[in-house]
């Protein structure tokens, strides 16, 4: 008889800025498949969702990834249902719209740094200092301005051995700071590789003694901040080739500006300021290569006849994958345009 350990992750109550949490479940011979994932249920009045009296909540399997750290190991990400079995209202998971959730693809890019748990300083921080000035750190080489390479490395080998499109690294702008990229057809998905991805480089810097910083701005003074731009798409945006149903689709966006800020994470105040490539979180903007506008029109879509994607680079590194999908998708389906065949 084979045991395997099926560790289920979750998000937790806490907000603005949900947390992941994760315990383990051991099954007999089970088949690795996501249908037979039991689900499984937990302490809610421990995670800020639900009564002492009334505590249970469920969790629901709704994705399932090879767990590349452990012996017959699998990661479960799940959603969370009250008892009843209805979504739980910090389910972000459930407000995705499903109707044509899968015509969306998203690339998310995440950016972090990767704090020493000792002096609680980015690596390449001297205490009670500050190292070189921005400008040599990005996609850097050597050890005089790269820090955490090893751990970068490590943690891109697990996303790729575990299934997750994981598509690329480099170091950022900022010392210390690094960033992943992933891409998905589909906000549910892209929104679950995300949590597994920083699942995985959470629990492997366990064994560094280091942890990693989402906050938007860690580091004040004149150092980038951290996002999670969002690159998405939908059949609109592949094939209209149509410089004004660009502009039609950026503009929908305009009117909903605090919508989308109320969902693109906290402290996002700190890093939009006008400053270190984002826009202003009181104005919004688009524009063709602008890495100062609210969204970007890459320079590749506009070279392909308007046939391609849009950056919006508003999103905080901190942010829901899940929450910042839902509200892209529910934006731009507010634009009614007929693309000719």
């Amino acid at each position: 008889m084979s045991k395997a350990k099926l560790e289920y992750i979750w998000l937790d109550g806490y907000f603005p800025t949900q947390n992941m949490r994760s315990k383990t479940k051991v099954e007999d011979n089970f088949s690795g498949k996501l249908e037979d994932c039991p689900i499984w249920s937990f302490d809610g009045s421990s995670t800020k969702q639900a009564l002492g009296g009334s505590s249970d909540c469920l969790l629901k399997p709704v994705a399932i990834y090879p767990d590349p750290a452990r012996n017959n190991g699998y990661l479960v990400m799940a959603e969370v249902l009250n008892a009843d079995g209805t979504p739980h209202q910090t389910n972000s998971r459930a407000t995705i719209d499903n109707e044509n959730d899968e015509d969306f693809w998203f690339g998310f890019e995440q950016e972090y740094f990767i704090m020493d748990s000792k002096t609680e300083l980015p690596l390449g921080f001297p205490v009670g200092g500050y190292p070189g000035p921005q400008g040599l750190y990005y996609c850097s080489v050597g050890g005089k301005n790269t820090h955490g390479r090893a751990i970068v490395e490590r943690h891109a080998d697990l996303c790729i051995e575990a299934g997750i499109n994981f598509e690329g690294i480099n170091q950022e702008v900022a010392c210390g700071q690094w960033e992943f990229q992933i891409f998905a057809k589909g906000g549910k998905k892209a929104g679950d590789e995300i949590w597994i991805a920083r699942y995985l480089l959470d629990r492997l810097c366990e064994e560094y003694n280091y942890y990693i910083e989402y906050h938007p701005k860690p580091i004040k003074g004149d150092w980038n901040g951290s996002g999670m731009h969002a690159n998405f798409s939908n059949t609109l945006l592949r094939t209209c080739g149509s410089k004004e149903v660009y502009d039609k689709v950026c503009e929908a966006f305009r009117p909903v500006t605090k919508e989308h800020i109320d969902v693109y994470g906290e402290f996002n105040d700190e890093r939009l300021t006008g400053k270190h490539e984002t826009a202003s979180i009181n104005d919004f903007s688009y524009g063709v290569s602008d890495r100062g506008a609210s969204i970007r029109i890459p320079i590749i879509t506009v070279e392909k006849g308007y046939k391609g994607w849009l950056e919006d680079r508003r999103p905080a590194s901190n942010a829901d994958p899940y929450k910042v999908a839902a509200r892209i998708i529910k934006t731009v389906n507010t634009v009614n345009v007929a693309v000719e065949a």
